[in-house]
């Protein structure tokens, strides 16, 4: 259990600025760089983008020759995909879908799946518009030769019917060891609904590149459950990664404490509503308590919460002494939170507070082996990497 958050007013929002990525990758003045200390060593965190509006994801589009030459993409969740060019010239591209913005909906994850070079497909996450409503949505595009504009947009699978209101879409997308998709859905604040398999509120669905239902999904031929659902029982998981063993893994937003890591496992059922480390908001009790039998337990879990969002696995690249390890970031406490794997549990063994960590909405290990981090409190994506010590 962790007892040490120490919360600290946001930072205010930086000046619209265009730092061109290259100068940006080669940085090691104090000019840009902030030299900040970590328990293994100082780090350099650089400002790549500035300005941005709600930030939500961040992919990386490698070149043509599967390199990655310093092109990006951001979604904001107002509804703007940006693309951001080797020079740090950015723009909004047009033929994004329509999103219904509300509350925590919108336009949410970016996916630059693993054979970009070859298709130049990408793959969104948002809250649609339906009647009544909205629904997490999934949708597969093409980005265009002159990455000015989104082709062939379809919405390839959604949580229909949707619901009103504003909260717990989820929602992020993943592409699996095996090849397919694997996208997080919240409850939409309907508790029970997470453990009724009839629809995919709380639940992470696995699905074909296509959108279609793959045949060796567990709920497939089981009369009154939906064939996507892979995994239910969740509440609102905003962060999912793979590690560098190729195991699925999701953070979910608790309650008021119960924030949660979970090892994602053929069909099993992590609990919500039924069992919860947290308490209501009211301070009344969650369901049955912390355990029942057949529920799975979260590998690792925050009270109070950190309000967690966005993950990623140091496989690699410069943090040697990180390998292996999970970075989830912090909405609530300006951080983020470094924990080892042990097994099939984790242990937070570090937290990240620095003046960029405003808000940390997502955390992806960069192809340049760099961590990457986007600052919903400063409008920022940061560079971090290890500082040469002397």
């Amino acid at each position: 259990m962790i007892t040490r958050p120490q919360s600290r007013p946001a930072l205010a929002r930086l000046a619209v600025l265009a730092l061109p990525l290259i100068a940006a990758l080669t940085l090691s003045g104090p000019a840009e760089a902030e030299l900040r200390q970590t328990e293994t060593g100082p780090v350099n965190i650089s400002p790549v983008v500035t300005g941005l509006d709600g930030p939500w994801s961040v992919g990386f589009l490698p070149g043509p020759a599967g390199r990655w030459q310093g092109e990006l993409l951001i979604t904001e969740i107002g509804g703007a995909l940006l693309y951001v060019g080797p020079d740090g010239q950015r723009r909004p591209l047009s033929g994004v879908p329509r999103v219904a913005r509300s509350g925590q909906g919108g336009l949410l994850d970016v996916l630059v799946p693993s054979d970009f070079a070859r298709s130049n497909e990408i793959y969104l996450t948002y809250a649609r518009p339906q009647r009544g409503g909205s629904g997490t949505a999934l949708a597969r595009a093409r980005l265009s030769a002159d990455r000015m504009s989104l082709t062939d947009v379809q919405t390839i699978w959604e949580l229909e019917p949707g619901s009103s209101g504003g909260r717990h879409f989820g929602s992020r997308v993943v592409e699996g060891a095996d090849g397919f998709l694997y996208v997080t859905i919240g409850d939409r604040g309907d508790r029970p609904s997470a453990q009724d398999l009839a629809n995919e509120n709380g639940t992470v669905v696995r699905l074909a590149r296509d959108g279609s239902i793959p045949p060796d999904n567990p709920l497939v031929g089981r009369a009154g459950a939906r064939p996507e659902i892979w995994t239910w029982g969740h509440r609102n998981p905003q962060g999912m990664a793979v590690d560098g063993r190729g195991q699925l893994w999701t953070v979910e937003h608790g309650a008021r404490g119960g924030d949660e890591i979970n090892r994602i496992r053929r069909s099993t059922n992590y609990g919500w509503p039924v069992i919860s480390y947290g308490r209501h908001y009211s301070g009344a009790r969650i369901g049955e308590g912390t355990e029942r039998e057949g529920l799975a337990q979260p590998a690792f879990y925050w009270d109070p919460s950190i309000a967690p969002s966005g993950m990623t696995f140091v496989t690699g690249g410069e943090f040697g002494n990180w390998r292996g390890d999970a970075l989830v970031g912090s909405l609530k406490f300006d951080l983020i939170s470094r924990l080892d794997v042990r097994g099939n549990r984790m242990v937070e063994v570090e937290r990240i507070e620095t003046p960029e960590t405003a808000r940390v909405r997502d955390v992806r290990m960069g192809p340049d082996g760099a961590v990457w981090f986007l600052s919903e409190g400063n409008g920022t994506l940061y560079r971090m990497t290890p500082a040469q010590q002397g």
